[in-house]
């Protein structure tokens, strides 16, 4: 397999950077947009929620759907529904109109993460994958860099304005992804499940969905299990922050913006030009341990800061071992079944979005009982995850074979040691 071609994964960055803007600029915006329509802040943990919800249901779908008809058109669609869904946001004037712009544009945009990553996992040699996995987080880096300084920038006249600009700016990412990339997988490496009816959606959601029960068993079941920790810590930290700084120490959003800067900024570091020298010298299996114990130990660092200069620098020690976590998880998880690269990461994606969906919810909750919860149990899931790593990931034998019992599917790694 070749190393991915540079133009290629610079539109595939470029896709993800767009991505992450948006969801980066809303982070600042949504709390002053819903207390415009008489929101509060249990509204705000719902709609932060419901979109990472609705992800979960249909990225097994839209995964199986790249297995079969290819990358490049379901990509398109997805990065369609995510400029569809800004417009929304950016019309809406009530707040139901808030959820059912961020309902609708969820079912379309879920199919851009796992595409993407199945993507470079079809065009990347196994040894090679976590950096191109990398490039891709950094750039999703840059998007939550530049994200909260551009809402916060342009939402100073108007808070609908940020969305309308970078709904252009997807449209725009859409035309050069249709234009110049090529798709990644050729017509016979394609899966079509037998028997099934192709013209009933509900049949391909059925389909879709067995799949997914087939595949996440054993390792893999882990390493989505790992999935969920990681997203779970970030979006617990991400989620309560805002209303953590203003209970705390009376930050205001210029703060917090640059608290997020911070953060984004570690991680571009992090996944650009580390995540692939460390995968290569250490493995997967160690840098995914260490990392969680290191999320854990600085997820209460963050407590102990008082000061600005110090929450920056909590901030920058937590960024980084979760940085460097996440394309270790799932450049590893895309090892299991190279042949089912679609399916596999919207499973990878799909656990991404549990923690997504679940995080906001709980941190509201528990921050309400004490501003100091979320980050208490945060560290505490950290935790829990490195033990667990130390009993089922076999971290001191790297060549140790790894046996996915899936559709009566071996991983090459289990093929070498037979």
């Amino acid at each position: 397999m070749e190393t991915i071609n540079r133009r290629n994964l610079t539109i595939l960055a470029a896709v993800m950077f767009v991505v992450m803007l948006g969801f980066g600029m809303v982070m600042p915006i949504f709390p002053f947009y819903i207390e415009s329509m008489g929101a509060s802040g249990t509204e705000l943990g719902l709609l932060l929620a419901i979109s990472p919800f609705m992800q979960i249901l249909f990225s097994p779908l839209w995964g199986s759907f790249s297995d079969r008809y290819g990358r490049k058109p379901v990509l398109a669609l997805g990065i369609f529904g995510y400029a569809i869904s800004l417009f929304l946001y950016g019309l809406a004037t009530r707040l139901w109109m808030l959820f059912a712009a961020r309902a609708v544009g969820s079912v379309l945009s879920s199919a851009t993460t796992p595409t993407t990553y199945a993507y470079v996992s079809d065009s990347t040699a196994a040894e090679e994958r976590s950096g191109g996995i990398g490039i891709l987080g950094a750039a999703m880096g840059l998007g939550m860099i530049f994200g909260p300084a551009f809402g916060g920038w342009l939402g100073g006249d108007s808070l609908s304005t940020p969305f309308f600009i970078t709904g252009g700016l997807a449209l725009v990412t859409l035309l050069l992804l249709l234009r110049f990339l090529p798709e990644s997988l050729p017509p016979h490496e394609r899966t079509a499940p037998a028997g099934a009816d192709r013209s009933s959606p509900a049949v391909r959601l059925r389909q879709a969905w067995r799949e997914w029960r087939e595949l996440a068993t054993g390792s893999i079941a882990l390493l989505l299990f790992l999935a969920f920790l990681v997203s779970f810590a970030l979006t617990n930290f991400q989620g309560i922050f805002g209303l953590y700084a203003l209970e705390k120490f009376g930050y205001g959003t210029g703060q917090v913006g640059w608290i997020l800067t911070t953060m984004g900024g570690v991680a571009v570091v992090a996944q650009g030009l580390l995540a692939g020298p460390l995968t290569k010298r250490w493995g997967e299996q160690p840098l995914i341990k260490w990392t969680l114990l290191a999320g854990a130990v600085t997820f209460l660092l963050l407590l102990q800061a008082s000061t600005f200069s110090t929450i920056l620098l909590a901030t920058a020690l937590f960024t980084l071992p979760n940085a460097l976590l996440r394309p270790a998880v799932v450049a590893l998880t895309s090892k299991m079944v190279p042949e089912r690269q679609g399916i596999l990461m919207g499973l990878s994606n799909s656990a991404n979005n549990v923690g997504r969906a679940i995080a906001p919810v709980w941190a509201g909750f528990v921050f309400d009982i004490d501003v100091n919860y979320p980050y208490f149990s945060g560290a505490a899931i950290l935790f829990a995850g490195f033990l667990i790593s130390l009993r089922w990931l076999n971290i001191g034998d790297k060549e140790k074979t790894i046996l996915v019992e899936a559709a009566g599917t071996q991983t090459p790694l289990a093929r070498k040691e037979r």
